[in-house]
Parts: C-alpha cells; structure tokens; sequence
C-alpha cells in the first residue's frame, strides 16, 4: 500500500476520505523533497549524482554515482525515478546513448534504463507517465520518448519546429516546452508538444533574444528558462505562461555570470539553478527563485563540486502537478465519472495476446503500454471498479476456453494478477459493473451452437470466484454490454444468429434479466460505452454486412425503450471495444474486416459521428468486452 502523505506542514481542515481515496488510488504521490543532480563537467567527466532539500537552504551531499561518467546529458523524472539521459564523454565515441536511473527515496548507484540515441545538451519535459527529450547530436530535430515507469530504450515522438543541440526545457502535466537551440546559429524559437500525443511540435512563442546552453525549470503553470550564450553570456531569466501560447517576459537576474551550461529544476514553488560555466571556470553555487512571484534569483547553497552540463531533476517538478514533501498535492480526479484511463485487454486476432495498453480518455493519442494478463487471451468480458479492472474468461491458444478471472490495479501500471474464477468455462462473454460489483453475462464455450444463459458476479475490492446472479432470456454471447450506477445493458448478441434485443439487470439486485427495447440494427460483437444516464452501442456484425457495420445507437438507461440513432464511428468494423468517462466514449480495435488499430471517440452527451482518438499499439480484435476504465457510467 502506498504511504500516506506527509501532513505536518498542512493546513486547514482535512477531509479524511479524501487523503484514504487518493492513497488507494495511488494518485496522492509521497512526492520526495529531494533535487538530484547527476554527471557534468568538473573539468574531467563526472559520474557523481548529488542532493539537496529543497524545503531547507543547505550545501548538497552524495547520493550515488552514475553507470557512466558524462556531461552535456539531460534527466526526466516520475514521482519515483529519475532517468539520466545521453551526455557527452570522454571515451570515443563521444556521444553516448546511455540511459540509466535512480530511485528518489533510495540513495545509490544508477542502473541501466535502456537506449535513447546519442545526445547531448538536449531539453527535457514530460509527465509522470511519459518523459520526452529532444535528440541532440547532429543538430537534428527529432523528439524521443520514454515510460519512466518501466525500462525500455527510447521511441520516436515527433520532430521539433528547429533542429539543434543545447535546448532548455519546461513542463506541465500536458504540455512539454523546448526552447533556444543552436542550429547552427542561435535560436529565440519555443515550441511544444502536448505530452499525451505523439507527433510534431507546433510554435509556441518566442524567448526574448536568442540563445542556446540555457537550462529550464517549472510549476505546473509557470515555464522559465535562464541564462544561455548568444555568444555572449546572459544573466536574464524569463518566463512563459505554458498553457497558452506567446512570447516569454522578462522575469530576472541570476546571482552570478557564470550563466551557460547550468542546470535547472523545480517543485510547485520554487526554482533552482545549480551550477555553470563562464569559461575556462565553473562554479558550485545553487541558486533559487519563487517561480509564481519573480524576481533576481538568491543563494541557496553549494554543490559538492564546481561544475557545468550537468542533469537535473525531481519528484516535484511541473509535469507532476504541484507539491513536493509536506505540502498536500491536490487529488487527480477519478471516479465518480471523471477517471480518464481506459483499459484495452489481450486479443485473439491476428493471435493471442496478453498484452494490455492503455489511454487517456479526456485527451486524444496513441495507446501506451500497461502491462500483460495472466494468460494471453481474447474476447473476454471486462468490469472496473475506481481503482480495478477485472477481466473474465476468454479464447486461449492452449486450452481454447479460459474460465480465469483476472484483476490489475489502474494506479500501479504492470501486469494482471488472478482473482479467481467463472462459475462455467466460456468466451465471448460480456461485462459491465458499478463500483462494488462487476457482473459478466452470455458466451459462447467453442462447440457449435452451444451458447449460455448464465449471469455470474463478483465484488471486486475482494478476491474470490463468480457467484451465480440470475440467467439472460435467452443462450447468446458476444453481446454489448454498459451501465449506470444502479442498471446494467445487455445490448445485441448471437444465439448463434443475431439479434437486436436490449434487456437490463438491476446491478445491487441478483435476479434474471428484463426486456429493455430494442437496437436499431440485428448485431453482435459491439461495443459499449457510458455515461451515468446515456447508454452506446457502437459498430457490430450484421449477417448482411461481412465487413461490420458502423452505426452508433444511444438510450437513455433510466428508462425502457428503442434505441436511437447517435452517428456513425470513422471505419466500419465489429469485434470492437468500448471504454468511457462521463463525457467521452472511446471505441477502439476491431475488424474491418483485417484487424484494426483504429480509436475514435464521440461525447456522449451529444449525437454525432465520430473522430480519429488515436490508434492502439497493434492492430487487432476481440479484446475483451464491457467497462475497462476508472471514470464510465456505473461510477458516476
């Protein structure tokens, strides 16, 4: 379980369901106090990492060492880890790819992250689930990106506005900045990505001269740069307002000259520039500021070292919202309708996967990695809770049919762990759930024509096998299934032939199902989504349509009738999955008729035709059916 936060040095009057929700649900992080500076130029190469409190004015002390000595080398950083990333070094070559990482709370030595390309001098920015870092040697303009959460070397993200090396960089949660390069003249360019979606970098504004070898450090609101060369040396700080886009403002001086090749990092209040280079000499001074007020920078402390290049980073920086130890960090919303990550789980087509990657629902962007299932499976029924996602049976390689019930948390990102199991072996089954309750409905065993009636329960905060709840009207599987708090929707399906039948549950109930209406189309295999009042059935197979069908229908949960026509989703296709906030539903997956990669959304509330979301990591289809996120309807 994760710690409690430190609450000494909070005010005000503290609402204890509060603080008990966000430790559960892992998104009230123990932010660490600690600033790490890593590596630099002393004058040899130096693989020395340091520490300092940013709560209290001091001198820095030893933390561990790097894997390689190096300078010219950038850092990212999650609430747990920092990853030091690329450098220069002494050894030929003279560029490394080197990426290694520290715990926070732990002092000690680096450890191998993975690969990135050679780099030096290069900007930093990201989130506490993604860190992006411009590419630096050969002027070039590629952006890379990392998980920090895992290991892995480094993927493509897009490509900068303006090539260059010595780049500054500033973050919030869902924005990374990069500005100044030498391209190779000087530049004055800023540009931006929105972390969450890959792809190119747009202008932002621009800095108030031109510049490169500047360092850069943020609140969740507020970008500065500092420093740099021009060739001249630049005392100035300056900074932008990084959710909206324009040109940066003078904000002050440094203490001292030595103003290139520094290093720079932050919490939610302050700001602090940790060496430098005024050549042929470098300087150990820490220096800090009040990011939201401004103002000439002050003495901090010294570092153990003179040095310039060095990395820096911490648990409390822009992109990981506000606070660092002792302050309270303002909860990330979840649940109650307004959870933002969803879930697509295992696959059976083009082959069987265990792989489960994820999104976030309230932006747009490819799908990320999550972690793997027990067993590598498709067509499974899916139900969440606030904090978990249970995943039901499903299509093995091995066995065929899997009666396995698994569950992953949606706070510790990896893989799934068992839960228990079905009360009857099955595939194509459905899911749908409230906060305590996950219900799975209907499939199919893999005999021809034998399909099942059974509804099974399970109370999700505790591990255990399903519990027989009551019985559909009729034998089908491959239903859409959705629900609100109190109702559950078994929409469509095949017994083995179509049908376009709509019934409910009562979910706090066990009894058998009711009649509902009716879908607009005869189809199986769609999908579901929610909202606390409004219902999706999304895509299908209609046995007049081999390559599916791409009709969306909505109805109104609390009440009994038809459903009506909402709009229509960007490709046709069915064996598609569903998953939803309170305003949006994201249909992802499916054949069309090859397997598919295609996301695309609609808000809920209104009716419409779709728009491109993003694409999953793998194109495929049957991933598992029903309500795979922290924020659909049966939550709100």
């Amino acid at each position: 379980m994760a710690n409690y936060p430190q609450l000494d040095n909070a005010s005000g009057v503290w609402n204890l369901r509060d603080v008990y929700d966000a430790v559960m649900g892992g998104y009230w992080p123990n932010a660490n106090s600690n600033a790490l500076f890593g590596g630099g130029y002393t004058p040899s190469y130096s693989a020395v990492i340091e520490k300092f409190n940013m709560a209290t004015s001091g001198n820095a002390s030893d933390f561990g060492d790097l894997s390689v000595a190096r300078g010219e080398l950038g850092a990212v950083a999650n609430f747990t880890r920092c990853i030091f990333i690329g450098g220069g070094m002494a050894a030929s070559p003279n560029s490394s790819n080197t990426m290694d990482y520290v715990t926070f709370a732990t002092d000690g030595n680096a450890a191998d992250f993975g690969d990135g390309g050679s780099q030096r001098a290069t900007g930093f920015g990201g989130n506490a689930t993604r860190g992006i870092f411009t590419e630096g040697t050969g002027d070039t303009n590629q952006l890379q990106y990392i998980t920090p959460t895992s290991t892995g070397n480094a993927l493509d993200f897009g490509d900068r506005t303006v090539s260059g090396t010595f780049v500054a960089g500033a973050t919030s949660p869902t924005r990374a900045c990069f500005a100044g390069a030498f391209t190779p003249s000087v530049s004055n360019i800023i540009d931006f990505v929105e972390i969450a979606t890959t792809g190119n970098a747009t202008d932002f504004g621009d800095l108030t001269s031109a510049r490169r070898a500047a360092c850069g450090c943020s609140s969740s609101t507020r970008g500065v740069i500092a420093g740099g060369i021009t060739p001249s040396q630049l005392q100035d700080t300056q900074f932008i307002t990084i959710a909206s886009q324009g040109n940066a403002t003078d904000f002050g001086d440094m203490v001292n000259d030595f103003s290139k090749e520094q290093s720079a990092t932050s919490n939610s209040v302050k700001g602090f520039i940790g060496g430098g280079r005024n050549a042929p000499a470098n300087t150990d001074v820490i220096q800090n500021f009040t990011i939201a007020v401004g103002g000439n920078c002050v003495d901090f402390g010294d570092l153990l070292s003179a040095v310039s290049s060095q990395a820096s980073n911490t648990a409390a920086h822009g992109g990981l919202n506000d606070g660092y130890q002792g302050t309270r960090i303002k909860p990330i919303p979840t649940g109650s309708g307004v959870g933002n990550v969803g879930l697509f789980a295992g696959y059976h087509a083009p082959s069987h996967s265990d792989t489960i990657e994820s999104i976030d629902i309230q932006s747009t962007g490819n799908a990320q990695d999550f972690g793997n299932l027990t067993v590598a499976r498709g067509r499974g029924g899916a139900a969440s809770s606030l904090t978990r996602l249970i995943i039901f049976g499903g299509e093995t390689p091995s066995s065929g049919v899997s009666d396995v019930i698994d569950s992953t948390e949606f706070a510790s990102q990896g893989n799934a762990a068992d839960f228990g199991n079905l009360s009857v072996t099955r595939y194509q089954l459905g899911g749908l759930s409230n906060q305590t309750r996950g219900v799975n409905c209907g499939g199919y065993h893999g005999t021809p024509g034998v399909f099942f009636n059974n509804i099974d329960y399970v109370t999700m905060a505790t591990a255990g096998n399903a519990t027989d709840f009551g019985d559909l009207s009729g034998t089908r599987g491959s239903c859409g299934t959705t629900s609100s708090s109190t109702r559950g929707l078994i929409m469509g399906g095949r017994t083995p032939s179509n049908t376009n039948i709509i019934e409910y549950i009562t979910i706090a109930s066990t009894s058998n199902t009711t009649d509902f209406g009716d879908l607009t189309d005869v189809t199986s295999t769609n999908a579901g989504a929610s909202s606390a009042t409004r219902g999706l059935s999304a895509g299908g197979l209609n046995p007049a349509d081999s390559a599916g069908v791409n009709t969306i229908d909505y109805i109104t949960i609390a009440s009994t009738s038809n459903a009506t026509d909402f709009g229509d989703l960007t490709v046709a296709r069915y064996i598609v999955a569903g998953t939803s906030n309170s305003l949006r539903a994201v249909f992802g997956g499916g054949k069309a008729p090859s397997d598919s990669n295609v996301m695309d959304y609609v808000t809920i509330a209104s009716t419409s035709n779709a728009s491109d979301f993003g694409d999953l990591i793998t194109a495929s289809a049957g991933r598992s059916e029903g309500q795979c996120s922290n924020g659909h309807g049966g939550l709100a």
